[in-house]
């Protein structure tokens, strides 16, 4: 695999960069370093991605023909990097990421005229509905319904930890439309709008004090047939599609290189009321050093994975590789930072956000005012998308054979 960019990858890179310069207010950096959540906020993930769509660069992941950019896998990981480095917000993935892609791999003409522009538009802000109670990592024991009544399913059923149904206007959800074959065949993707009288969505408030994922009630809610995307039964086929964008869509290394980065600049500045700066302590930064040779090393796996797709060939199971190793590489991350800040990393406001005029002021800095929350926040890190046992399975099933 050649590792070098090409001419025209650095230049690029030289756009990118160039815009990021132009095109990225400050408010929008200081909202996302200081949101401790998993997700930005919409009000600070929605802007960065309107300023995108007007550029064009909203939706790389997309075929050129449904609204993406055209770029190569190069190229998209280049943005993403470049992204990470000038502390650009995240944006939501569940619409951009996940059913955006779904819709335009298995959706009618008819559905690919009337969602995919609204979604690039931000017109439209999706959740998932996927886990419910008792169906986590055995998604396929699901038990939510739905029946087809004159030109409309019937949806009864409940989902849980629904990232941002409190925003959301549509949620994509696996529903279960013939119990009587095997539970992956009888199960069928649906696109459900949110503002009806026969959904409920309930709040869950995190430990940190975050509310990012609900409960979802459906009682008779109602969706036209011709929102099912794909044909009844093909769901669990769309939702294995759909997991792979999830687990290996973007590239996690950027944006951890990024913060141990941030935490080898603390560490030469943050006293360890021993001997100077924590950066001194020896054992401190080996495992920094170890943390960063990981991220290192998956971000030459995210390479490969490129490389694989420039070929024209799926992502395949090593997405799973990607999200086993991301997410704890992650959790490391933030274990390394509650002990480099040391006590000041114990706070723990509960108001939210953490960032504008009303934000409350930090204790010592902004940086530990925030380190227990996504310290907390991202235990879940390694559950959600699909379970580090999960993970495991399918890599010594599906890639070593086992």
């Amino acid at each position: 695999m050649d590792m070098d960019f090409s001419p025209e990858d650095l230049a690029f890179r030289e756009e990118v960069r160039d815009f990021l310069k132009h095109s990225l207010p400050d408010r929008l950096r200081d909202g996302a370093r200081r949101t401790p959540g998993v997700f930005v906020e919409p009000d600070i993930g929605m802007e960065w991605h309107r300023i995108l769509h007007e550029k064009g660069w909203v939706a790389p992941h997309w075929p050129r023909e449904n609204g993406g950019t055209g770029w190569t896998p190069t190229q998209k990981f280049i943005f993403e990097k470049e992204c990470a480095l000038a502390g650009a917000p995240s944006l939501a993935i569940l619409g951009l990421r996940l059913v955006g892609p779904v819709i335009c791999e298995f959706g009618t003409p008819e559905q690919k005229e009337r969602f995919l522009p609204r979604i690039l538009s931000g017109e439209d802000y999706w959740c998932q509905g996927y886990s419910e109670p008792g169906s986590g990592s055995d998604l396929a024991s699901l038990k939510t319904t739905a029946k087809l009544e004159d030109g409309e399913y019937v949806v009864n059923g409940s989902k849980i930890w629904t990232t941002h149904a409190h925003h959301a206007n549509w949620i994509f959800a696996l529903v279960r439309t013939d119990p009587n074959v095997k539970k992956q065949a009888g199960i069928t993707f649906l696109l459900i709008p949110m503002d009806q009288d026969g959904v409920e969505v309930t709040p869950i408030h995190s430990m940190s004090g975050d509310h990012e994922v609900n409960a979802v009630f459906f009682t008779d809610a109602r969706t036209s047939a011709d929102n099912r995307i794909g044909e009844e039964g093909q769901g669990w086929t769309i939702a294995k599609f759909l997991l792979e964008n999830e687990r290996g869509g973007s590239c996690f290394a950027p944006r951890l290189l990024q913060s141990i980065d941030r935490l080898e600049q603390l560490a030469k500045e943050q006293p360890s009321g021993v001997n100077g700066a924590v950066g001194h302590d020896a054992r401190f930064r080996d495992r920094l050093a170890r943390a960063r040779l990981e991220a290192e090393a998956l971000e030459v796996t995210e390479l490969r994975i490129l490389a694989e797709l420039a070929k024209g060939r799926a992502p395949g199971p090593q997405t799973s590789l990607v999200k086993l190793l991301g997410s704890n590489i992650g959790q490391t991350i933030d274990t390394l930072r509650l002990e480099l800040l040391g006590p000041d990393a114990l706070q723990l406001p509960m108001e939210r956000p953490l960032y504008g005029n009303e934000a409350p002021e930090p204790v010592g800095s902004e940086y530990a005012q925030t380190a227990m929350g996504r310290y907390l926040n991202n235990r879940a890190a390694t559950i959600f998308g699909g379970s580090d046992e999960v993970q495991k399975n399918i890599i010594a099933k599906t890639v070593l054979g086992l």
